[in-house]
């Protein structure tokens, strides 16, 4: 048996704090186009795909916060992905800054959406591991506030049903968890999501800035193999308002083996045949979880954190 999903990596190189979400959607359209001469099914953009990564700065005014988030899904200038994917018969996965406004007072959330080809959201996820911290930290030489933010999502790690298969759905740190993928892969996810901002400088551990494509790649092919689930991550890469980002978006097989991967720090479109029945190689095998997984020894992970 075989069910092939084409899909698309759709990385995206730097942008601006000033270029306006028309001109990003212009370049991701063209992505889209892109991967439709390519017979893609799936395409996945990165997190906060529309926008520059804004929690590099602090600001005191949260007017200048909010510019940067969302409102409304589809909105005026994002209308035309959707329009995009209806036409072209392409569904995608999207990250963006999701403000919530309500009387008892507005919500902040890091959200991705998978859209089916028909233009429709099947599927949202708002990031749990918020990285980074609360507090303007002026030693840094750009902040990472995303802990300001956001809030931690409130969502779970849900899965959906589309494109013939169980999607999953996470974002840019969530990676580093082994937690993320356990929790998908017990909830029979067969292709994972991830989009990352990504600095290349980590200024807490700097002697771990060779090693962050290493961590990148290394959490993710751990992820997919422990879980037996295809892996898809995607970058905003390059330099942006002076802060190096990691690429090599990638996609991953149920055997923890990279398939394809970037080579560029722009925009760049990556794509592979994924058989989603490959991800029974693992499961049916060394990790049979409902054969080998022993969760009463695992009680630790569970159990509240100190406060």
């Amino acid at each position: 048996m075989s069910r092939p999903l084409t899909v698309a990596a759709a990385q995206l190189g730097p942008i601006a704090r000033d270029e306006p979400r028309s001109a990003v959607v212009k370049r991701m359209l063209a992505l889209m186009q892109e991967a439709h001469e390519k017979d893609v099914d799936l395409i996945v953009f990165p997190e906060l795909a529309l926008t520059t990564f804004f929690p590099r700065w602090y600001f005191e005014d949260q007017a200048d916060v909010d510019a940067f988030f969302e409102t409304e899904m589809p909105g005026l200038e994002t209308q035309a992905l959707f329009d995009k994917a209806k036409e072209l018969q392409i569904g995608f996965y999207l990250g963006y800054a999701e403000l919530i406004k309500d009387p008892a007072g507005d919500r902040h959330f890091n959200t991705a959406i998978l859209v089916d080809k028909t233009g429709e959201i099947i599927g949202k996820y708002r990031k749990i591991h918020l990285p980074g911290h609360e507090e303007n930290e002026t030693w840094r030489p750009f902040q990472h506030l995303e802990r300001r933010y956001f809030e931690t999502g409130d969502l779970g790690f849900g899965t959906y049903e589309g494109f013939g298969g169980t999607m999953g759905m996470c974002l840019c740190n969530d990676r580093r968890w082994p937690e993320t993928f356990r929790v998908l892969g017990l909830k029979g996810a067969e292709l994972v999501m991830i989009g990352y901002n990504t600095p290349l400088h980590y200024p807490p551990a700097p002697e771990h800035d060779h090693l962050q494509d290493f961590h990148n790649h290394l959490s993710m092919q751990a992820g997919a193999y422990q879980n037996g689930t295809w892996v898809v991550g995607v970058a905003k890469a390059g330099k942006e308002e002076g802060c190096d980002l990691i690429g090599k978006s990638c996609i991953i097989a149920p055997t923890g083996e990279i398939v394809a991967v970037a080579e560029t720090l722009g925009d760049e479109l990556i794509t592979h045949v994924c058989d989603l029945d490959r991800c029974d190689e693992i499961r049916k095998n060394v990790f049979d979880f409902r054969r080998y997984r022993e969760p009463e020894n695992y009680t630790p992970i569970t159990e509240a954190k100190e406060k």
